[in-house]
């Protein structure tokens, strides 16, 4: 949901390079999280054939993000031609698919992050608690969270408004209205949704660091094992910072300007400009999130990796038949 207002009638409130921002920006996710998003639920609907607790977040983070997806087109035919003729529950539903993603992806990804933390940290002693029942059970807590304050946020206030003939959503909301009710929201929201996981986040993240430079954890793969797990907390924490962290911040300062907080026009100004541009790299995260998939899950590594191999075979030998052995090797016969 873009919180702005078209009320431009000074410097402090002209942020109309939005449109052209939004519009590119919301239509190059659309392609690439479609193509990611689809070709990541292939592999864990078809091609994973043992499910655990991480596969299970996982498959709920890529669902989340097909969602939103699927509302981008609605949301740049607005941008374009700044007109929503959609009608105003799915410019509602539109906006809740926005934060259910987003505040959805930062729990998923911290119920990942407490996974491999149990794991690495608590190995023998967290083995009652990593189930995949447990697992289920998170998400199913997540997901009622979601849709219950993402729908509720979204159906009592007003998103769409009429002027000169024309319909406008996710820009609607005046700042009497950001003092009465979307400050309030925005205080849960950063709290529960972006405060508390991330601190969760770089907390199990410090614990594990601590755990692999001591000599005798992971004593099997040595090494390799321990940088493969190094690896995959920098790109956990790199995906998260980089999409979550702009826009959660400017949102406090956005709100401290709509409700009136603060009436400086230079911070306005900065705060306005600031505000598109983040939420634009928020967006971006449906299409991160299957890389954190890739480094995060050896199972889909090498599922990966076996249908590169059958298709390169097939394209190198076309007259050829592929003949899998078993989970790691092809035969060829003439």
């Amino acid at each position: 949901m873009t919180m702005t207002e078209n009320n431009s009638n000074t410097n402090c409130t002209k942020d109309d390079f939005k449109y052209v921002l939004y519009s590119s920006v919301f239509s190059i996710v659309f392609i690439l999280g479609l193509l990611f998003n689809m070709v990541a639920l292939y592999i864990f609907v078809c091609r994973l054939k043992m499910r655990n607790e991480t596969t299970t977040y996982m498959l709920n983070l890529v669902v989340s993000d097909t969602l939103f997806v699927f509302s981008l087109p609605f949301r740049t035919f607005y941008f374009i031609n700044r007109q929503w003729p959609f009608g105003d529950a799915l410019c509602k539903i539109s906006v809740a698919l926005f934060y259910t993603n987003m505040y959805g992806s930062i729990l998923f990804l911290t119920c990942i992050s407490m996974d491999r933390f149990l794991a690495i940290v608590y190995p023998f002693a967290s083995r009652t608690l990593r189930t995949k029942r447990n697992a289920r059970i998170s998400c199913c807590v997540i997901w009622v969270v979601l849709l219950s304050g993402g729908l509720t946020a979204s159906f009592v206030m007003d998103t769409t408004s009429y002027t000169n003939n024309k319909t406008y959503c996710f820009e609607n909301y005046s700042n009497s209205q950001w003092k009465s009710k979307v400050s309030k929201v925005v205080v849960f929201m950063e709290t529960v949704g972006f405060l508390i996981p991330l601190m969760i986040n770089f907390i199990c993240s410090m614990r594990v660091l601590q755990t692999l430079r001591q000599p005798d954890s992971i004593s099997r793969g040595g090494q390799l094992k321990k940088a493969k797990i190094l690896r995959m907390i920098v790109v956990h924490l790199l995906i998260f910072c980089f999409c979550f962290i702009p826009y959660n911040v400017n949102l406090v300062f956005y709100t401290l300007v709509r409700s009136q907080v603060i009436t400086h026009c230079t911070v306005e100004s900065v705060v306005r400009t600031i505000y598109p541009i983040a939420f634009c790299v928020a967006v971006t995260n449906c299409c991160f999130d299957p890389v954190i998939y890739y480094f995060t899950s050896e199972t889909i590594q090498n599922s990966i990796k076996r249908k590169s191999y059958a298709v390169h075979s097939l394209y190198c030998f076309p007259s050829q038949i592929m003949i899998k052995v078993n989970k790691f090797h092809y035969i060829r016969l003439v």
